[in-house]
């Protein structure tokens, strides 16, 4: 079976880290999202991914040179201008002629696709979209169905009190070329405002499950992600990938410095007497000595100086924070304009 992965987005709720690897490519317990998404469609039988790319193509073609990832092949494919999420589906789908399954390229989960094919194929859809619930639907498509699965409606973010239900869609789909065809060539179309609505009644299904689902595309969901997978939540084995890892190769913490429910990438540097708690280190990242780092996310390269207090904060690739100074709750390196 063939995926379709929508990557193309520029991840702007995780800036400033975004703005030197795609959202897709940021690690999770130090190993990259995406590989971690191919690892879990590879052992539900997808033998060949095409990614869906738009902001920083160059990035992934460097990561898979070989175009290949444990054996699942895969194809690329740029928007020269964004199409949506249907209109890219339509683009990265061409040539292929059988059913795709389709993803969002940030949802990190080990949702039962093999048992999601089963029941598109049993009720004879043209498209089936897996559901999860959620706290505030707001957010998301939401999706009332019937007791057999089928769609009764389609609610693009409805207002909290205005939800028919907490199940919402969960970026996982199988469609049918008829539902491709459906897509205008070339045109910035979105699927769930103007493809899935015109499917009602015409074979669109629904799937409901419990399964471990995270959009990792803000900080406090990304510091998740990581805490969950350390405590066992998701399981990441359902993936291909045993085991999270929580300290990267050639990472150096002092005897007397304090690292707890954390992941620390390549050659980072925990120094004398630091702390750092609840957070993220990305390759290289250093925290001087005396230095408090809570909550927070250091990109490639960030410093933390001397006797600096870092909470709840993201740093982007590079920033060094000054010795003796205290942050919080802040995003450092975003460019002029961004907020």
């Amino acid at each position: 079976m063939k995926a379709v992965i929508l990557v193309g987005g520029e991840g702007t709720r995780l800036r400033p880290l975004t703005y030197t690897c795609p959202k897709s490519l940021l690690p999770i317990c130090n190993v990259p999202f995406l590989e971690r998404q191919m690892a879990w469609l590879q052992g539900h039988g997808v033998n060949e991914a095409v990614l869906s790319l738009g902001y920083l193509p160059d990035a992934f073609v460097r990561h898979f040179p070989e175009g290949n990832f444990k054996g699942m092949k895969i194809r690329y494919v740029v928007e020269d201008t964004p199409l949506g999420t249907a209109g890219g589906i339509r683009f990265a789908a061409d040539g292929i002629s059988e059913r795709i399954l389709v993803c969002n390229g940030d949802v990190l989960t080990d949702l039962d696709v093999t048992e999601l094919v089963a029941l598109h194929e049993r009720s004879g859809a043209q498209a089936t979209i897996a559901l999860t619930r959620v706290a505030d639907p707001s957010a998301f498509g939401v999706v009332p169905t019937d007791d057999d699965g089928q769609v009764q409606a389609f609610v693009e973010k409805p207002s909290r009190e205005d939800a028919p239900t907490d199940w919402v869609n969960a970026g996982t789909y199988v469609l049918e070329q008829s539902v491709l065809e459906r897509i205008p060539q070339g045109r910035n179309v979105s699927i769930e405002r103007a493809i899935f609505p015109t499917l009602i009644g015409e074979g669109l299904f629904a799937m409901k499950s419990d399964a471990y689902w995270i959009d990792i595309g803000t900080p406090e969901k990304y510091l998740q992600a990581h805490a969950d997978l350390l405590d066992g939540v998701f399981n990441p084995v359902a993936g291909g990938l045993a085991e999270p890892g929580t300290v990267g190769a050639g990472t150096s913490i002092a005897h007397d410095a304090t690292v707890e429910r954390s992941v620390l990438g390549r050659d980072c540097v925990v120094a004398s007497g630091a702390e750092v708690v609840r957070s993220v280190l990305l390759d290289g990242a250093q925290v001087a000595p005396g230095a408090v780092v809570s909550d927070s996310i250091l990109g490639p390269g960030a410093v933390v100086g001397d006797k600096t207090t870092c909470k709840g904060c993201v740093l982007g690739s590079g920033v060094i924070l000054e010795a003796g100074t205290s942050r919080a709750g802040e995003l450092i390196g975003l460019r002029e304009g961004d907020q």
